[in-house]
């Protein structure tokens, strides 16, 4: 008998949870029938996406896909309207809720995407971390523009208001699409503690933890209810709407971080939702819990000190 084989399978379990990454782990089913039942025990995970694929072409712009989406919205409006709801729609092959499927005690997940979702300018850098239960509860969101030096044509363009109300903006929408994309795998997940998605840019990070995964079942299964899979807004829809938001927003024209490196336009926003908003935590906890370590925790240390803006914001 090998050795391995007296190991305890708890042992073994914690050994396939330190692992955690998903494609070595579905290797490791075809080394035997016992690693192949354990296996599907994993608790914490880490999946990393190679690619993800558009219902859309590639090549269609932001605009040419709003467009097809109302169009198909129009179409069905006027062709379905008392047409019986559908059956749920099956899962894509290969797709991270497929896959996942094979793991039945999932606790901790991480799921990591090939890259950020916001078409930046060069030079400009924004970074965002969500919270969300059934929908947004939290934001932190950074920007700022790098270069040693800058003119004033520059400066202009990464301080204007516009500026900053896009990269926030945009931020939300990439969250909400993330999380939307997220409500599978956390129906059919009942287990989990936590879910973590990220991008290999370093760009968004979307957090749920137990509560809001519960919150997001609870939804599904009421609009399940009351609609039924497939019907006009849950097959046209792409992302989770954004609720009503207040924001708190920080902006310093220039700004040095160590080894006399320039800033230019840096931004600070703290969003949080109208309803259940987290509103009993300060700015600077979210802000520092959001980006913890490196130049992002110096700018935002700075940026606490100065002053802020309120601004309100509809659902979306």
């Amino acid at each position: 008998m090998d050795h391995f084989d007296q190991l305890p399978d708890a042992l073994i379990l914690l050994i396939f949870s330190s692992v955690s990454d998903v494609k070595t782990l579905i290797r490791c089913r075809s080394v035997s029938k016992r690693f192949n039942s354990l296996v599907s025990q994993t608790e914490s995970l880490s999946l990393r996406v190679d690619r993800v694929i558009s219902p859309d072409s590639d090549s269609d712009s932001l605009f040419v896909t709003f467009l097809k989406v109302f169009l198909k919205s129009l179409q069905d409006l006027l062709t379905n309207t008392t047409s019986k709801p559908q059956t749920r729609p099956q899962q894509t092959q290969n797709s991270p809720a497929e896959i996942l499927s094979q793991f039945l005690r999932i606790k901790n997940l991480q799921i990591e995407l090939p890259g950020g979702d916001l078409n930046l300018d060069k030079g400009v850098t924004v970074k965002w971390r969500a919270e969300f239960g059934k929908s947004l509860t939290s934001c932190v969101i950074i920007g700022f523009k790098s270069g040693s030096t800058a003119t004033e044509e520059d400066v202009d363009i990464a301080g204007g208001l516009k500026m900053r109300v896009m990269w926030t903006i945009s931020s939300l929408i990439a969250a909400s699409a993330r999380h939307f994309m997220l409500k599978e795998i956390v129906g059919d997940h009942h287990e989990m503690e936590s879910l973590l998605l990220v991008d290999r840019d370093g760009e968004g990070t979307v957090v749920m933890d137990k509560e809001g995964m519960r919150e997001c079942r609870l939804e599904a299964a009421q609009v399940s209810e009351e609609e039924g899979w497939g019907r006009i807004r849950t097959r046209t829809r792409t992302r989770t709407m954004v609720p009503s938001v207040r924001m708190r927003m920080r902006h310093v024209p220039r700004l040095m971080l160590a080894g006399g490196i320039w800033v230019e336009g840096a931004t600070l926003v703290v969003v949080r939702a109208n309803a259940g908003g987290k509103d009993d935590v300060e700015d600077a906890e979210l802000a520092l819990g959001a980006f913890g370590d490196g130049s992002s925790r110096e700018a935002v240390l700075e940026m606490l000190k100065s002053r802020s803006y309120m601004l309100e914001m509809n659902s979306f």
